[in-house]
């Protein structure tokens, strides 16, 4: 086999961020009663969050804020972008979302098919995370998927982001694995293909969407059933 030992992206890869924060975001809209505003339908309130999040979601990986800034001002950003104030961001609604949101179990077609899979096939199944280490533990054990993976490698606990290098190094020295017998898979090109790419190791791009871009990728799939037809 040319490969041995498999890392996973976690988010938007297995587990189905979109659909579990649309979950958690349409039960704080009706528990804090934000309809009351007038102003915004819940379809808006999810969008104007979701736009923010990524934005600070992607100055958090360059180094640029700290998890406490994301956590705390994406609320507010949100209201403030519904033309509230950030005064009216409910107390407590970003401890709420965290508290629900890694509670949630959804995760993409075939993932626990592919991973029963690779497992049976003998392949050494790791994961490679930006999430936060208490978040990321949640959603793993809430959706059965902890124990698939024999290493799992949090930023927060490595001290560094994908797409550095060094979070790579830092799983291949953890795993005991070499670059040549490795295989990265996500959805984030930057994060995931080129950072995997930069470390030596060779990238399977996730891309559901059918996205277009310019990026040079080992593998490409659209769905993880594909993934069968690689290893």
């Amino acid at each position: 086999m040319k490969y041995r030992h498999i890392f996973f992206d976690l988010d938007h890869t297995l587990w189905d961020f979109e659909t579990n924060a649309d979950e958690t975001l349409r039960h704080l809209y009706d528990d804090h009663q934000l309809g009351r505003y007038g102003t915004f339908t819940v379809d808006e309130f999810i969008r104007v969050y979701s736009d923010i999040n990524h934005g600070l979601w992607r100055l958090y990986q360059n180094n640029k804020i700290t998890q406490q800034q994301l956590r705390a001002t994406r609320f507010p950003r949100t209201f403030v972008k519904l033309g509230l104030s950030e005064e009216d961001s409910p107390a407590g609604i970003s401890e709420q979302f965290t508290d629900i949101l890694p509670k949630k179990s959804a995760v993409f077609p075939y993932t626990y098919e592919v991973l029963d899979y690779l497992r049976d096939k003998g392949y050494e199944l790791h994961l490679i995370t930006n999430g936060f280490k208490d978040i990321q533990y949640l959603k793993l054990n809430a959706s059965s998927l902890t124990d698939y993976f024999q290493e799992i490698v949090t930023s927060e606990c490595c001290g560094h982001l994908k797409p550095d290098t060094r979070i790579f190094q830092h799983a291949l020295e953890r795993t005991g694995a070499t670059a040549p017998e490795s295989l990265m898979i996500g959805d984030n090109l930057e994060c995931d293909v080129l950072g995997a790419y930069n470390a030596g190791i060779d990238q399977v791009y996730f891309n559901p969407e059918k996205r277009r871009h310019a990026i040079q990728t080992t593998y490409e799939i659209a769905c993880l059933s594909e993934l069968k037809d690689i290893l």
